[in-house]
């Protein structure tokens, strides 16, 4: 082709106008503008990226009249394959996670089987131990059963007819008139007998019920003697506030009642409020039933006395116990019960005096004062009862103190198959107590290690010296 005909068809390159200048330079600018304020790398694609350029497009389209049709179809195209893009996207996600889940299942499942045959193993040891418990239990009520149908037979006391009749000489022995006299005296006594057995003596049924009526009257005597505190006070406030009005109305009354009032009890001229303690004393000055009340408790001690005299300590225990005011729980009961001593065949006397006032002092709310605590642990640990003296410190009624828990103590010391027993004991009563370091002493003494800095970190007031000093104690 010659020169010519290629400087014939030659083109000369499009002249922009300013304007689309302009435009083109104001979209350039846009794009970098808002990339920087988007925070987009280069490394790959984002969500601002699409909404950056997607806004430049639709500028361009409003701008070029001429081509926006087909700019419109153009980025109709654009977004539905950036949505493509993003749905396969989403969709890899979804079923990375997927395969991620297969992939551990087969691990999961090992691990739900070696659970599983744990499991089993471990019912079945429970099962044999509880088909042991239960033969065990079975044994024991069939026993029982034995027990309670047995019969209990008397056998008639023969007695050599050679030998002299108690209490009557030879002579009498063979004289008819003596001997019905005797007779009649020991029919006399029977009859005595019987009649004290109808009268003094009732059903250990009945002893229940009767607990059960005593907690229920204790319960609405409380009731009541909150009722009347509260009746009381209210009536002395009423009282004074009538005696305020009247002290009002006699005066000029040149100011309001209120105000009197407040200048009344501040120059003390009326009767101020006391507490309800003071109003109940106040007011059973004159309570005619106290003296009703001293011969109850003269009855009670008197009872007392009899049924220690006839050597029924249980009873005698269960009473003391049971007394009103406690007037009975005293160290001077204490000193009775061990003048008594021990008794072959039957329970320590003392032993079923803590017993009983123990056991009462819940239906009481009142725990036991620290003294008969004292004694009554002592007595527990002598006869070598830890299960009665756990029960009493678990079940919150009795009074604490340090020479309790240093009397625990010193037994686990000596018994030293239940010494850990008597270390946790003497733990709960000395932080009961307030005495933490003799506390943490005694858990160290267990082997709780973890527990003792639980401790240390919980009251935060041992200083360096205890702790070392503890430590040294725990070794020795």
């Amino acid at each position: 082709m010659s020169i010519q005909e290629i400087n014939k068809h030659a083109v000369l390159p499009p002249i922009i106008s300013r304007s689309d200048k302009e435009f083109l330079e104001s979209m350039q600018r846009y794009i970098i503008t808002e990339t920087e304020r988007v925070g987009c790398n280069k490394e790959g694609p984002a969500d601002e990226y699409y909404i950056i350029y997607r806004n430049v497009f639709d500028k361009v389209i409003e701008y070029v009249t001429a081509y926006k049709s087909i700019l419109t179809s153009i980025k109709k195209e654009y977004d539905g394959f950036i949505e493509t893009v993003k749905e396969g996207q989403r969709a890899a996600f979804c079923l990375h996670g997927k395969l991620k889940a297969l992939a551990a299942e087969p691990t999961a499942l090992v691990y739900h089987r070696k659970r599983t045959i744990q499991l089993e193993a471990k019912m079945k040891v429970i099962e044999n131990n509880s088909s042991k418990i239960q033969l065990q239990i079975d044994k024991m009520k069939q026993l029982r059963a034995e027990y309670d149908a047995k019969e209990v037979r008397y056998h008639t006391f023969s007695k050599d007819p050679s030998k002299p009749i108690p209490g009557m000489t030879l002579q009498e022995s063979v004289n008819l008139v003596a001997l019905t006299k005797y007779l009649k005296h020991l029919e006399d006594k029977y009859a005595e007998i019987k009649q004290a057995m109808l009268k003094k003596y009732v059903p250990i049924q009945r002893k229940a019920e009767l607990d059960e009526e005593m907690i229920v009257t204790l319960k609405r005597r409380d009731l009541a003697e909150n009722l009347n505190k509260q009746l009381q006070f209210r009536h002395q406030r009423l009282q004074i506030i009538s005696n305020a009005l009247i002290s009002w109305v006699k005066s000029d009354m040149s100011s309001s009642f209120e105000d009197f009032v407040e200048h009344t009890q501040k120059t003390k001229s009326l009767p101020v409020i006391i507490g309800d303690e003071g109003i109940v004393e106040e007011l059973l000055e004159d309570d005619p039933g106290k003296a009703k009340g001293a011969e109850i408790l003269l009855c009670y001690i008197e009872r007392f006395s009899e049924l220690m005299s006839l050597g029924e300590y249980e009873k005698a225990a269960c009473f003391a116990a049971n007394s009103p005011r406690r007037i009975l729980q005293n160290i001077g009961t204490v000193n009775k019960f061990k003048a008594v001593g021990k008794i072959r065949g039957k329970p320590f006397p003392l032993l079923l005096f803590f017993e009983a006032i123990f056991s009462t002092s819940h239906a009481y709310r009142r725990p036991i004062n620290a003294e008969l605590t004292l004694e009554g642990i002592k007595c527990g640990l002598s006869e070598k009862r830890l299960d009665l003296v756990i029960n009493w410190v678990t079940q919150e009624r009795l009074t604490f103190s340090e020479e309790l828990g240093d009397v625990i103590c010193d037994y686990g010391e000596q018994d030293t198959y239940n010494k850990a027993k008597c270390l946790a004991l003497a733990q709960m009563i000395y932080s009961e107590c307030g005495l933490h370091k003799k506390a943490l002493l005694c858990i160290c003494k267990q082997g709780q290690i973890p527990g003792a800095m639980e401790y240390i970190q919980q009251f935060k007031d041992f200083t360096y010296g205890e702790c070392k000093s503890t430590y040294v104690l725990t070794s020795n």
